[in-house]
């Protein structure tokens, strides 16, 4: 029997191939692919979440955690297709107009996808325009808006302004985040959450789907 647990750990450790090995082992015993995504792969991500939150474990090791994840799951993908297993829910996500930062936002991404959700990375140097289009033509209930600096988060206001004169704005929730980030601003410009990092972000967005 594919051990689990072991998916699990060999993940947490960013062993991509071991992570590979037991899931390809889970599939030839015929496990649902949804089962292996969650209890293999899932649980090991969400453990990563915490511990990185906790201050555990660091940048690095969620990177290559995530890599490891990612190869798991690319078994995975046509199998869930094939089993109807839909995503919980999409949500887009960007780096704001004017900032080039873009670990924060990855990382934001991979502890999403690590929860089940289909993440619509827009890059960075993402105008408000961009997020609009990108919520509109992926039907995304979720838009994650990131920046680095003073001088980029008041792009955030402009995200916000853009959905509210769009008349999309009960359509979609705005969540922010970045190291100049705060509730204050969040409450200031009319964002709905504000998160001091990934591993949150991931939980209360998987919490709305």
């Amino acid at each position: 029997m594919a051990d689990f647990e072991k998916c699990s750990l060999a993940l947490q450790k960013g062993q991509a191939k071991e992570v590979v090995a037991i899931v390809e082992e889970a599939i030839t015993e015929g496990i649902g692919a949804k089962t292996i995504l969650e209890e293999g792969l899932m649980s090991g991500m969400s453990i990563i979440g915490v511990k990185f939150k906790n201050n555990e474990v660091y940048v690095p090791e969620v990177l290559i955690a995530a890599r490891a994840m990612n190869m798991g799951a690319a078994l995975l993908k046509p199998l869930l297709m094939e089993e109807g297993v839909e995503p919980k829910g999409k949500a887009v996500l960007g780096t704001v107009k004017g900032d080039l930062h873009d670990i924060g936002k990855n990382l934001v991404r991979m502890m999403m996808e690590g929860k089940g959700i289909e993440v619509i990375d827009l890059g960075v140097d993402v105008s408000a325009e961009k997020f609009l289009t990108g919520a509109k033509e992926n039907s995304a209930k979720i838009v994650c808006c990131s920046a680095l600096l003073t001088t980029t988060m008041t792009q955030m206001e402009s995200v916000v302004k853009g959905f509210v004169d769009s008349g999309m704005r009960d359509d979609v929730t705005i969540m922010i985040g970045g190291a100049p980030v705060t509730q204050n601003y969040c409450d200031s410009i009319g964002a709905d959450i504000y998160t001091a990092d990934a591993a949150t972000a991931a939980e209360v967005a998987a919490e709305l789907f």
